[in-house]
């Protein structure tokens, strides 16, 4: 009979450190609650990243950075490349629930059209961070964190820069507008930030305006069409670089003098780009920095461990004419 008591309360024991272990194993450091549910206080952090794609230099830049960064900072990386649609970036998040990665980062292809999949990742328990590209959804709860630029403040800039540019202008000046891709945050963001700053001027005027899809063929196609279906241009937009150069290159087999008898004015300041205006067949460049990957490792591991973070982290940027750019390319990283 004793022997069978004190069976008895050996199994209780047991039983007790058991739960007590399970207990603790699922309460990460830092603290419960959604944010921490994945981390885990043993192993690597898991990042699941979806990246828009490789449309541009500037994007070339952006998907080194975060890989580079992911290494230095000892998280595993599961990059999935959305070669620019929305419903492959939407398989990528759900294929990385799945997996139960501890963290989601991505930049939306669009604005729109992300709340199912999101509260997917939220229901897990998956924290989320928005990164270069933010979303149109009311409901902030559905991520952490949006680490990235101001976009409407770099399409005022380069209307700012027009502005003053076009001052002494007595007739009309006739603008052409390379937008990014339809319906993301930086085509919408910069096309009203450019127009708001020029919103003053009547003699400025957009006279085309399509999407050049962020790319340098796309943007080629665009301008061509433009200079034949225009009879005065006299600026030239361009949503980014690669549009901008790819429209240098029409501009030029319609015999025409880039920066002199077009000028033009681009945002991102990738190192073509960057030559380009050093060379004078570009007159100005607004920044837009792609190396977020330190930025987006820290912020990673914070929202992980429970920690909370600013709801929005812009990133500092400047703008450069011919000199400044000269000067910045020696040392230039991307």
């Amino acid at each position: 009979m004793l022997t069978r008591k004190l069976a008895a309360a050996a199994a209780g024991i047991i039983s007790f450190a058991l739960l007590t272990a399970c207990g603790n194993a699922g309460t990460p450091a830092g603290g419960g609650g959604a944010s921490g549910t994945n981390s885990g206080s043993s192993g690597p952090i898991t990042l699941g990243f979806a990246q828009v794609g490789a449309e541009s230099g500037w994007r070339t830049a952006n998907t080194k950075s975060i890989q580079e960064s992911a290494k230095t900072a000892g998280i595993e990386l599961k990059f999935s490349d959305a070669q620019q649609k929305q419903e492959n970036q939407i398989k990528a998040i759900r294929s990385f629930i799945q997996q139960k990665v501890k963290v989601i980062a991505f930049s939306p292809v669009v604005e729109s059209g992300w709340d199912t999949v999101l509260k997917e990742a939220k229901t897990a328990n998956i924290p989320v961070v928005l990164t270069d590209r933010a979303i149109d959804s009311p409901d902030t709860s559905l991520y952490k964190t949006f680490l990235g630029s101001d976009f409407v403040k770099e399409g005022k800039k380069a209307g700012d820069w027009l502005v003053k540019e076009t001052a002494s202008a007595t007739g009309d000046v006739n603008i052409v507008e390379l937008q990014g891709t339809t319906g993301s945050a930086p085509a919408n963001d910069r096309k009203k930030g450019f127009a708001d700053a020029i919103a003053a001027q009547p003699k400025l005027k957009i006279v085309a305006s399509q999407t050049g899809e962020f790319t340098r063929a796309k943007g080629k196609e665009v301008m061509e069409a433009f200079l034949k279906s225009q009879p005065k241009i006299d600026v030239l937009f361009a949503h980014n670089d690669d549009m901008g150069l790819g429209a240098i290159e029409a501009i030029e087999a319609a015999g025409k003098k880039p920066g002199v008898d077009i000028k033009i004015v681009t945002i991102d300041a990738v190192k073509d780009g960057m030559q380009a205006l050093s060379d004078g067949k570009i007159n100005y460049i607004v920044e837009c920095n792609p190396l977020l990957g330190p930025q987006l490792m820290d912020l990673v591991k914070k929202v992980s461990a429970g920690e909370s973070v600013p709801q929005r982290i812009e990133t500092e940027e400047t703008e450069f004419d011919q000199a400044k750019a000269k000067a910045a390319l020696p040392q230039r990283q991307y």
